[in-house]
């Protein structure tokens, strides 16, 4: 039987994050991808995770931000990381921020509400795709020190899930090497023995 949607998902690639443009999805297309985002498995429905839109002059001022922490950790900056990181955040049109944000729960471990995010993020980046603009999810180094998730919005308790960068992009996404499939499953053996 053939499926479009086994098709979208078979053909699905990020795009390089430079070559995404304007225009950036509307305010229409985003509350759609918020909503598909949130449609995913949420034991308890405790909505562990958040979103945050970096757009327009947010994203140069977060890149300035960005640069003058990682010259505080690393001193001064030759003047093409400088720029890099001054760029983090201006490079495509929209970024969304998934946030894993856990909540207390006696019964739910909190790596699951992380893989949850998780799911929110591919989620987001699917539906996406599907209105018809590239994506590209990345963390980077920012999202590992607690200085950078602060000047990102993040609460102390929150964590990354990923930063989706998106945009209007022509052509088709470069492919690159997929596992092969067959080699990703077995069927179950007993116990596992080392």
């Amino acid at each position: 039987m053939a499926s479009p949607i086994i098709d979208f998902l078979l053909t699905r690639n990020s795009a390089p994050i430079p070559e995404l443009k304007e225009p950036a999805p509307s305010d229409t297309d985003i509350a759609t991808m918020i909503a598909a985002a949130s449609r995913v498995p949420d034991h308890g429905r405790l909505e562990p995770w958040r979103f945050i839109l970096y757009r327009g002059e947010a994203r140069v001022e977060i890149g300035k931000k960005l640069a003058a922490l990682a010259a505080q950790r690393e001193g001064p900056l030759p003047e093409g990381r400088h720029n890099q990181e001054l760029a983090r955040f201006s490079r495509a049109p929209l970024v969304i921020g998934v946030v894993s944000s856990p909540k207390e729960n006696p019964k739910i471990p909190q790596w699951e509400m992380f893989l949850s995010g998780g799911m929110a993020a591919m989620n987001l980046m699917l539906s996406a795709n599907a209105l018809g603009y590239g994506t590209n999810m990345i963390s980077n180094w920012y999202s590992d020190v607690p200085e950078g998730r602060a000047i990102l919005g993040l609460a102390p308790h929150e964590r990354v899930v990923g930063f989706i960068h998106i945009g209007t992009y022509q052509g088709p996404a470069p492919e690159r090497p997929r596992p092969d499939p067959a080699k990703l499953y077995a069927d179950y053996a007993g116990p596992w023995v080392g």
